[in-house]
């Protein structure tokens, strides 16, 4: 269910918390189940899980505390100093903000659902509210250690490094007891303050990091699994909670640390070896530039304010004119800037197997597809090739129920209350037949462009020399044909120093729909008038109803990416101190330095006609080739009938 309200979560209510957070921490009960004692798990370290099965000995309960467990640690780590290790206090003030979180959320969840009217009321409660009552209480713990679980991730995965030895140690969730708060945060320490004190689990303050880590992955998977059987949990699924001064929000039960994923392999190709595509190139140039200016410490990027980023773009163009090659060329270049800056990159492309025949399965893998783009600890492309196979619009005949829901998942992580993009992912669309995508999906695309291939003389000569020049490599004077004599190869391959070069010519519409429309709007008002772009806005609408605001936005993205398409200087790039390693104001206003001197000798009119022009020529050419495409295939059908009917007539 899409979240249709964000609730935030107030610091102050937090303060009022954390005292309670701290007293389970100091001191918890619990005396394991039969079953617990008893189970058998094949393949874990039998130390441990013999271990954790006889936590108890004989007692028939144990108090256990966290927090003398810890200092226990602290002595055996360092027996000689006052100092706590880092990672061993950052885990246990994590742990105990985690707590407190989820203490809100149990709060929250009671006061929504009816559960705090039910609790006061618990001693003359009926039969069927009764069970109600205990129903709730199930659920309202079940989120509690959710949330304690998520937080403690948000604040601690992104200080781990290989994760895989600790989870081979680790032995699983013993039991985990939703039956009341208490009684489930009781367990869930019970079982981690045994595991910290194993002998042989924790030998310094990275290792206590990375199992507090592993540990709480496993509660988060454990819950996931009881997810299906619990109930009203309508106030749950149905909102954002928000922190205060803070990007930490809790959705329902959505888990963006979730399968983290891993970076794809993929070819490596450059640039230089795509033939054509100036518009294409230079985008892809300009989106490396933005993604590299992100601000790790920050998690944002200067270019988003500066209007100069866009988390989804597309690029669109016949069969064979080089997307494949332009995802590997981007996903290459990135790569190298960033093992060269030491910065984590992930290619993230979109599976092939997204679609499921299972109700509800394509919503689930497109969530985990979406999740890892949240990241804010490392730069992200996710290109969607062929896009039209999974984002087709929703309203043609024959559209699979898997592709509506892959649909309603992009377009809730692209935009909504809880579509976080820190400017360090982008995700690119593209596709033969941009006509086909689904129409909320186009909305979406913030920045476009043609992917035309070669279509110049110098274009079709380059293509060759890049083909026969591997000839003529492995055998020498093979090739015996002379050379152009009035060019030199892959010169014309260069690229472009600015939008500007490439748009020079824009001055009408191309499209005889669009032309028309603009030509009819000139007369009344000049293109240097703001009211002309308000009429030709409303005249284009009653061309193309869909045409919409979001259009309009997406027109005003394409201006503003303009007044920062300059080139970043090639010193900052072979000195990474001198800006990728900056601050982010730093960073921020070297970028502003650079867009003041790039607007010298602009013309904002110039610019935001061409920009205009060239959406709306797309606009149209989607529209009209989506239009041709179903004529086509009307006429075709008319066809097989006129012949079948002759056919028939000549048997009779």
């Amino acid at each position: 269910m899409e979240h249709n309200t964000t609730f935030p979560i107030k610091i102050a209510e937090l303060n009022t918390l954390r005292d309670e957070a701290t007293s389970y921490l100091k001191g918890v009960q619990w005396d394991q189940s039969y079953k617990a004692k008893n189970r058998d798990q094949k393949g874990k370290d039998d130390s441990i899980l013999l271990y954790l099965s006889k936590a108890t000995g004989n007692a028939t309960s144990e108090v256990v505390s966290v927090s003398k467990t810890i200092l226990a640690l602290k002595k055996k780590m360092l027996p000689d100093s006052v100092a706590i290790p880092i990672y061993l206090n950052q885990s246990l003030f994590a742990l105990q903000e985690a707590i407190t979180i989820g203490l809100w959320l149990r709060d929250s969840y009671y006061d929504a659902s009816g559960l705090t009217s039910l609790n006061e009321r618990k001693s003359a409660l009926d039969h069927a509210e009764r069970r109600e009552f205990d129903s709730k209480q199930q659920t309202a713990t079940a989120f509690m250690l959710f949330g304690t679980a998520y937080r403690l991730l948000y604040d601690l995965k992104p200080l781990t490094d290989d994760l895989s030895v600790m989870k081979n140690k680790f032995a699983g969730i013993p039991e985990l007891s939703l039956l009341s708060p208490i009684k489930g945060i009781s367990c869930l320490l019970f079982y981690y303050d045994k595991y910290l004190n194993h002998p042989d689990l924790i030998a310094n303050d990275k290792d206590m990091l990375n199992f507090t880590v592993v540990f709480f992955e496993g509660i988060i998977a454990e819950i996931q699994l009881r997810i299906g059987s619990l109930e009203y949990t309508e106030s749950i699924t149905d909102r954002t909670f928000k922190l205060e001064k803070s990007e930490f929000a809790v959705s329902g039960w959505e888990n963006v640390f979730e399968g983290t994923a891993k970076s794809v392999e993929f070819n490596k190709i450059q640039f230089e070896e795509i033939v054509g595509n100036r518009d294409a190139k230079h985008f892809a140039r300009r989106l490396t530039e933005r993604l590299l200016s992100y601000d790790f410490t920050a998690k944002k990027n200067p270019f988003q304010e500066l209007g100069g980023f866009m988390p989804v773009f597309m690029g669109y163009g016949i069969p064979g004119t080089g997307k494949s090659m332009l995802i590997a060329a981007i996903a290459t270049r990135l790569k190298e800037h960033c093992d060269n800056l030491e910065i984590p990159f992930l290619f993230h492309p979109m599976p092939d197997t997204l679609i499921s025949t299972f109700q509800g399965g394509s919503a689930e893998k497109m969530v985990q597809w979406m999740k890892p783009l949240q990241d804010p600890s490392r730069l992200i492309f996710a290109p969607i090739d062929d896009a039209e196979n999974n984002l087709q619009e929703r309203t043609a005949q024959g559209v699979s129920a898997g592709v509506k829901e892959v649909i309603g998942v992009f377009l809730r992580y692209t935009e909504g209350a809880y579509a976080v993009n820190y400017g360090n992912s982008s995700i690119g669309l593209f596709t033969n037949l941009p006509e086909m995508l689904d129409k909320a999906v186009i909305s979406r695309v913030q920045g476009r462009f043609k992917i035309d291939g070669a279509r110049t003389l110098p274009d079709f000569i380059d293509q060759d020399y890049l083909w026969w020049r591997k000839i003529e490599k492995t055998m020498p004077g093979f090739v015996n044909m002379k050379n152009p004599s009035d060019y030199q190869y892959l010169s014309a391959q260069g690229w472009a120093k600015n939008l500007g070069e490439i748009l020079s010519h824009t001055e009408k519409p191309t499209e005889e729909r669009v032309l028309e429309i603009y030509e009819k709007t000139e007369v009344k008002h000049p293109t240097q008038e703001h009211a002309f772009y308000a009429e030709l806005y409303q005249n284009i609408q009653k061309t193309f109803p869909f045409f919409s605001s979001r259009d309009i936005r997406n027109i005003q993205s394409a201006v503003s990416l303009r007044l920062t398409d300059f080139d970043l200087p090639k010193d900052w790039f072979e000195h990474p101190d001198v800006y990728f390693k900056k601050d982010y104001d730093s960073k921020f206003g070297m970028l502003q330095e650079l867009m003041k001197s790039n607007m010298k000798g602009l013309s904002f009119s110039d610019i935001r006609r061409q920009e205009v022009i060239r959406y709306l020529d797309n606009v149209a050419t989607i529209a009209d080739t989506d239009f041709k495409r179903k004529v086509d295939q009307r006429v075709h059908e008319l066809n097989v009938q006129l012949e079948a009917r002759r056919i028939f007539e000549q048997e009779e």
